[in-house]
């Protein structure tokens, strides 16, 4: 197939677009600087004055969109969740409006989109079905992000808004930070250690968009999390035994918030979800389970 995909130069996007091009795939990556293409990969410049990627791209059969400014970024202040928000608005309606001009549609758009959508909570499950959304900047951002991306819908396009967990990798995602302290002897429960922290390895990731494209019957939200959630204290202990470290060194709230800000809600909140539509659908995770998926990652 010829996919394209932008935010192709992301942790997400470099392992996608290493897997499809095994698949025997073509890509195209939206960018906004000049590059020259290399084997099956092509470039089309997008979001500056002056470009239109519809004029470049014909029979597209994917879309993928994987762009935005990183949310790990930064203290979230008000500028920087002002360039995460407009990020994310600006590149989904480009998207939607090279879709709109493109003669022949692709046949899907794969939307990132992210669990921030759930409101935090110590009890609640979380399916694609729940109803109850987060009412704070993340879930905003999420909710008007799945929004647009579903304006595609309008063209046929089926459109699948795949709500990320905390992604694990090495690469890039949580979990180089997260495993740091317990390198350092350092490690311990961040905040109550109660929180849920919804993960998935990023190989299942990768997996997870994949099967999506080939699923025709795959559309609307999808719960992107392994199918067994831990809660942050047996998160941090798992780490430890891994790599054979002590976890005894806890981080209370307010040392998280003094560090982080706004953005210490990531770690101090968490939310327990789980990938009904990737289950009802038979999709095979590498990595259900916690341990196996840290010890492939973190004794490499």
């Amino acid at each position: 197939m010829k996919i394209v995909i932008a935010g192709g130069s992301g942790f997400i996007g470099k392992k996608l677009t290493d897997v499809l091009l095994e698949k025997g795939h073509k890509i195209i990556i939206l960018t906004r600087n000049d590059q020259r293409p290399s084997g099956n990969i092509s470039y089309v410049k997008w979001l500056k004055e002056g470009t239109f990627p519809e004029r470049e791209i014909k029979k597209a059969d994917v879309f993928i969109n994987l762009a935005g400014v990183s949310i790990n970024n930064g203290r979230w202040n008000t500028s920087h969740q002002k360039q995460i928000y407009d990020s994310r608005m600006k590149g989904t309606d480009e998207l939607v409006r090279v879709i709109t001009a493109l003669p022949e549609k692709p046949s899907v758009l794969i939307n990132a989109s992210a669990i921030g959508i759930y409101k935090a909570s110590l009890t609640a499950k979380y399916t694609e079905d729940s109803e109850e959304k987060a009412n704070n900047f993340l879930g905003k951002t999420v909710n008007d992000w799945e929004n647009k991306a579903k304006e595609a819908e309008a063209h046929n396009v089926r459109a699948v808004l795949m709500r990320f967990g905390v992604v694990l990798g090495n690469e890039g995602g949580a979990l180089p930070l997260m495993a740091l302290p317990y390198k350092l002897f350092a490690g311990g429960t961040v905040g109550s250690g109660e929180q849920w922290v919804s993960w998935v390895h990023i190989k299942d990731v990768i997996r997870a968009i994949t099967f999506a494209i080939e699923k025709d019957k795959v559309s609307g939200p999808v719960n992107v999390t392994a199918p067994s959630p831990v809660k942050m204290k047996e998160f941090g202990k798992t780490i430890g035994k891994v790599i054979n470290r002590p976890h005894w060194l806890p981080v209370p709230p307010f040392a998280m918030k003094m560090v982080l800000g706004k953005k210490s809600s990531l770690v101090l909140e968490g939310q327990h979800v789980v990938p009904k539509v990737l289950m009802e659908e038979d999709f095979e995770f590498m990595f259900p389970s916690l341990q196996p998926a840290l010890a492939d990652l973190l004794k490499k």
